[in-house]
């Protein structure tokens, strides 16, 4: 299923006019739209012409007018200079999938902060997931747990019947000792 689409008609007297709603709009109402994921169509009342680039493009402008955050000049200079079809629809084919990319990572992004924010409110539910991924890592697990130990500790093999770990001063003296 699309995202849901607008109608929008402009009459002779610059007037927008969105048929579903039936009420006039603004430029900025359209960009609202936009943004939250409408496709807008805007037809000239008269011709019956689409002309929602041209009206997306004076959104950008306004923008740009009102927040100063207009697009690189270097960019604006090529798509003035660019004359011939071929260039802008290369310069559009390539926009268009830029900002896909764009899109993705942001999602992608986004996801990652919603994982690590789950991991962090339930850990617990997390290691079960893990676990239940990975039915290969239950058993060792379920071991471990039951044994009341994690992990064997690499320095196990030089622990003392008494269950501490010998410092590294007695371990040398020892070994000296013992070849005298």
């Amino acid at each position: 299923m699309g995202n849901p689409q607008v109608l929008i008609r402009k009459y002779g007297d610059r007037r927008l006019y969105d048929a579903g709603a039936s009420r006039y709009v603004k430029l900025d109402d359209i960009a609202r739209m936009v943004r939250d994921g409408i496709d807008v169509r805007v037809v000239d009342d008269r011709t019956g012409k689409d002309i929602t680039q041209v009206i997306y493009t004076q959104i950008i402008v306004e923008n740009a007018r009102e927040k100063e955050q207009a697009l690189p000049l270097q960019l604006l200079t090529q798509l003035v200079r660019t004359s011939d079809k071929a260039t802008h629809e290369f310069l559009a084919w390539y926009l268009n999938n830029t900002l896909d990319l764009y899109k993705k990572a942001q999602e992608t992004v986004h996801s990652g902060i919603a994982d690590a924010k789950r991991v962090v409110s339930s850990p617990l539910d997390f290691v079960r997931t893990l676990l239940s991924q990975n039915p290969a890592a239950m058993p060792a697990a379920s071991d471990a747990a039951a044994a009341g130990t994690a992990a064997p500790v690499a320095s196990e093999s030089r622990r003392r019947k008494g269950g501490r770990p010998r410092s590294a001063a007695k371990r040398k003296s020892r070994a000296g000792n013992k070849r005298a």
